[in-house]
């Protein structure tokens, strides 16, 4: 996306129009369902609500800088669809792949794990970070997870804890890209570009986490989840 925007509309803008065009597409030919569109909304709006504090003139973790008319305190609307964006990669990767979870832990524990791990990104601004604690607690809820998926000609499997982080190493690969073309900016890339903390992997990985968590409460996926007894 060109810097200045695309027949005179800015790009902020016209990314929220790609955007919102893709949606209706996927809806239309059904390679989404209403209750996987009203999951991926749902986490629309956590992004959005999360760009907002972390923009906000007091926390100032990173900033859009260019205009746009689609703007809500300074983010753009088009910010939540890179957040819809990995729970519609989760759907379509357990349609597609016909994903199953062995040994998922009960969903009470998983959907705690996964409000602590977002209100962790607002409070360690005021009390701390505690990521790693929260971290810890995964590694014992999910040891004995694993995803078995179909790619191609057998089936395979993966430790669920590898998927995450896996998939949260090319999210923070994805947002290099983004602040190189200044999508966005972290302070320390105005004026001469740097490549994101690795730090912010582990981030992208918990957000992955958060967002496995609220599309495994879909009816459908959830016969493809094995809990223990």
């Amino acid at each position: 996306m060109p810097h200045q925007g695309i027949f005179g509309i800015p790009r902020y803008d016209a990314l929220l129009v790609i955007a919102l065009a893709i949606q209706a597409w996927m809806l239309s030919t059904k390679l989404e369902t209403f209750d996987e569109f009203k999951a991926i909304c749902l986490f629309h709006i956590v992004g959005l609500v999360l760009e907002i504090f972390k923009t906000s003139s007091g926390i100032k973790s990173w900033s859009y800088p260019d205009f746009a008319y689609t703007k809500i305190m300074g983010v753009p609307l088009f910010s939540g669809f890179m957040y819809a964006a990995v729970g519609s990669y989760l759907i379509q990767a357990w349609r597609l792949l016909q994903l199953r979870i062995i040994h998922h832990p009960p969903y009470w524990m998983a959907t705690l794990i996964a409000v602590m791990i977002y209100i962790n990104f607002f409070t360690h601004h005021f009390i701390g970070d505690y990521r790693w604690y929260i971290a810890a607690c995964i590694l014992g809820l999910y040891a004995r997870s694993s995803v078995v998926f179909y790619p191609y000609d057998r089936e395979r499997s993966m430790p669920l804890l590898l998927a995450f982080i896996l998939i949260g190493f090319f999210i923070w690969l994805a947002e290099n890209i983004s602040t190189f073309f200044k999508i966005w900016q972290y302070p320390n890339q105005i004026g001469v570009w740097s490549a994101v903390h690795i730090g912010k992997w582990s981030s992208w990985s918990l957000l992955v986490i958060m967002a496995f968590t609220i599309i495994a409460n879909l009816k459908h996926i959830k016969q493809r989840i094995h809990i223990p007894e």
